[in-house]
């Protein structure tokens, strides 16, 4: 596997045309057990992307912890060798599982968010049963309060106005705005619950979908720059090494 040059370039192109300073990026996979060799290409594909534009991208490494003590290498190589900032998780294992742990304590040694992929589907049965929703999360805030982490994509899909019940408690639970839903009160609701110094602006791929709600949504203009650039994720652009 290569790293696709015309689809990096047309990303970095895209988010200059529409005042994208930084694009925050990741490679993972879903339910799907892969090798630890593939875990390890895909963070080199961030981290060939993060050499060819240092200005324009930044990493978040995807670790499956399936691969258990193996993961904490993994993540020191992508932080201090690749120069990444964060820890994406998809759904091999809901948020607050104990496979989680080893991951989320070497995040708050080296000082990193975590990203996980959330949703709370409306169907059943479900498709993906160990997709997080808003109570794995609340469960890892409670138990782990020194950690940052952030439930992708509030507009991804499901029942999100159910995701926010109980979120406004957890400090240390962020959320940000890509996916493409665009349900009316969406932004609202979502700066209601958790306030808009706990919303990121991110797109998922979808620049147009995620400008073009926040924009439309009824919240002050400080609100909506404050989501656009929040102050509390500037520090992880330029972080420094800790050990973990």
């Amino acid at each position: 596997m290569e790293l696709d040059r015309k689809a990096l370039d047309t990303l970095v192109r895209d988010s200059d045309l529409v005042g994208i300073d930084i694009n925050v990026v990741s490679r993972p996979y879903a339910t799907v057990y892969k090798s630890p060799e593939t875990m390890e290409l895909y963070n080199n594909l961030v981290g060939e992307a993060m050499k060819l534009y240092p200005k324009k991208i930044q990493g978040f490494a995807f670790v499956d912890p399936v691969h258990g003590k193996y993961l904490v290498d993994e993540i020191k190589r992508c932080v201090q060798e690749l120069g990444m900032i964060g820890i994406k998780l998809y759904d091999q294992y809901n948020l607050d599982d104990k496979m989680q742990e080893l991951i989320i304590e070497c995040c708050i040694k080296l000082g990193i968010p975590i990203l996980m992929h959330a949703g709370k589907a409306c169907q059943t049965p479900l498709r993906k049963p160990l997709e997080s929703d808003s109570t794995h999360f609340i469960a890892a805030a409670r138990k782990y309060p020194e950690a940052v982490f952030i439930m992708g994509h509030i507009g991804g899909g499901g029942d999100w106005s159910w995701q926010l019940k109980g979120l406004e408690e957890y400090p240390n639970i962020f959320t940000d705005i890509s996916g493409s839903v665009h349900d009316d009160m969406l932004i609202e609701e979502t700066v209601k619950v958790m306030g808009s110094d706990r919303v990121l602006f991110g797109t998922d791929g979808s620049f147009s979908s995620s400008i073009g709600k926040l924009l439309d949504a009824d919240i002050s203009w400080e609100d909506k720059k404050t989501i656009m650039n929040n102050p509390a994720f500037e520090r992880y652009l330029n972080r420094e090494s800790k050990e973990c």
